[in-house]
């Protein structure tokens, strides 16, 4: 169950893209194990495919089916909510037929009807990431698409805004301007310290600032923080630059409950 509550932040967290069964099942599993300790909502995330990749031969996912069916045996065995990408409107009844719960819209296609359409006449939640070129008031025509199909469970989350050809900035007033449209906000504090369009076509990152950018969402007024995370980041298959460690998320998440405690109730 998707659960967005004024007492508690959300946690959306996984791998950037589903690399193999057990290692899968290893970062869902840890992952339970730390926010049922703290009381925290997860909804488990991994994308089945990486359509929107720089390189020609960057992984892309272990097929499309394989993955999809590793995120329905999560969702099973571990009871936990699952979000996905999709990339083209036909995708969106497909990933729904495996019990998928959340339709996430990557940043580069926010603005794509036919897409944001598809996904709310399936009737699961919806997240809707800010494009990088986008201010954070536009993401209230991205939400209509969705709203006028009569889908409602619609999450918007902000990942940083182009700054230059190569990094990305975080303007914290957008959460609050995004929350005015009346839907829980996320702040993703892994993408937002991206290092896009290096010369080598492969993204770099800061993650050692992931901790600063989680704190400072929280306390802006985020209903929710994401973050992709491995075992392994170095030996990730996709967006390893910018990736927490696995054995950091407990910290992090310590980091982050007393600062929502501090401000509940004000924002």
């Amino acid at each position: 169950m998707i659960t967005f509550s004024k007492d508690r932040f959300t946690l959306i967290a996984g791998p950037c893209v589903v690399e193999g069964r057990e290692i899968t099942r290893d970062i869902a599993s840890t992952l339970s194990e730390i926010c049922t300790k703290y009381d925290i909502p997860l909804i488990f995330k991994a994308s089945y495919r990486k359509a929107n990749r720089s390189r020609y031969d960057s992984f892309t996912g272990i097929g499309d089916r394989a993955g999809l069916e590793i995120l329905q045996e999560i969702r099973e065995d571990f009871k936990l909510p699952v979000v996905t990408d999709i990339h083209l409107p036909s995708e969106a009844a497909v990933a729904a037929s495996y019990g998928i719960d959340m339709l996430q819209i990557p940043a580069f296609l926010c603005r794509q009807t036919e897409l944001l359409e598809a996904a709310a006449e399936t009737g699961k939640y919806v997240n809707i990431k800010k494009g990088q070129f986008l201010s954070p008031s536009s993401m209230g025509f991205a939400a209509e698409k969705v709203s006028h199909k009569g889908n409602r469970n619609i999450v918007l989350t902000e990942r940083g805004t182009q700054f230059g050809y190569t990094d990305l900035v975080i303007d914290f007033r957008g959460i609050q301007t995004m929350r005015t449209f009346g839907y829980p906000v996320v702040l993703d504090a892994t993408h937002s310290l991206q290092e896009p369009n290096q010369a080598s076509g492969v993204t770099g990152g800061k993650p050692e600032m992931i901790a600063t950018i989680a704190r400072a969402g929280i306390a802006a007024g985020a209903d929710g923080i994401f973050i992709e995370t491995h075992p392994d980041p170095s030996k990730a298959r996709s967006d390893g630059a910018n990736m927490l460690k696995l054995s950091m998320v407990e910290d992090l998440i310590k980091q982050l409950i007393p600062i929502k405690d501090a401000i509940r109730g004000i924002l």
